[in-house]
This record gives structure tokens, C-alpha cells and sequence, in this order.
């Protein structure tokens, strides 16, 4: 089953269950597929392929991250705890992403392969792992333990 099926069944379940946010999570993300369906010249019936659909729930995720950020850089604490929520319910939906220590091995090899040396040449190594690892790891901590292996 297809993660835009998965998505459109946990709408029936949410209102079933009476969880306000959940249901106001998923009726968003559906709006966004739906959206999404017509900008890509599709009929609003029909499914996103799952890569799609992820790039779709991250786009959505990373919204709620920066207004958090944003939030508790205005002092606001009542919006806070209601992004946190929503936030928590999308990343149910994304696949677990790889820790930092998972991500080293994979950078020294990588490194090794395009024999890079000198941190002048680090952007090129984070693309070159990005592009391995395609939606497994999150960009900042591929950067992080990129800057580590030059120190």
C-alpha cells in the first residue's frame, strides 16, 4: 500500500479516534497532496508515488521546525507546544533517519573514494553523500560529521 493510501486510511482512523490534531495534520497533508497533484498537471484523484508523498510531509515538517524556531525566538511558548505536536504526528510518516555515527563511515568512505584532503572540497563531499544516502540522512548532520573529519 502507498504512503498517500496510508495517509488517506489514518484520516478515517483520526476521526474515529477523536484526536483533533492528528485529523488537522492529516487533512493538511492530504490538502498539500492534493496541491501537489495539480501543480504536477494531475487530477486531484489521483496518488503520489511514496517519493513524492515524502518529499511532500518533509516540506511540511521543516515548515513546523522553522516555526518553532521562530516562535521561541519571539518568546512565544503557547505556539510552541502545538507545532511540537504537529510535528511529531508528520515525522510518524517519514522513515527513520540515520544518527551521526552512522553517517561517519559512510563520509570517510567517501572521502576516500574522491580522495578528498583539504576541507576546500567539503561541499563537494556532502553532495556526493547526500546523494548516496537520498532521504536516509538529515543535510545538517551529513555537514556536521563532514566539517568533524577534517578536524
Amino acid at each position: 500500500m502507498s504512503l498517500h493510501t496510508d495517509i488517506k486510511d489514518s484520516l478515517k482512523e483520526a476521526m474515529k479516534a477523536k484526536e483533533p490534531v492528528r485529523l488537522q495534520v492529516i487533512r493538511s497533508l492530504m490538502t498539500a497532496f492534493m496541491n501537489e497533484l495539480v501543480a504536477t498537471s494531475r487530477t486531484p484523484q489521483d496518488e503520489l508515488t511514496d517519493e513524492e508523498a515524502l518529499a511532500v510531509i518533509k516540506r511540511a515538517a521543516k515548515q513546523r521546525k522553522e516555526s518553532i524556531t521562530q516562535y521561541e525566538a519571539a518568546g512565544r511558548t503557547d505556539l510552541v507546544e502545538p507545532e511540537r505536536a504537529e510535528l511529531t504526528i508528520l515525522e510518524s510518516y517519514l522513515p527513520q533517519l540515520m544518527s551521526p555515527e552512522e553517517i561517519k563511515p559512510v563520509v570517510a568512505a567517501k572521502k576516500a573514494e574522491l580522495g578528498i584532503n583539504d576541507k576546500s572540497k567539503m561541499g563537494m563531499l556532502v553532495g556526493a553523500v547526500m546523494t548516496d544516502l537520498r532521504g536516509q540522512a538529515d543535510g545538517a548532520d551529513v555537514k556536521a560529521v563532514a566539517e568533524a573529519s577534517f578536524e
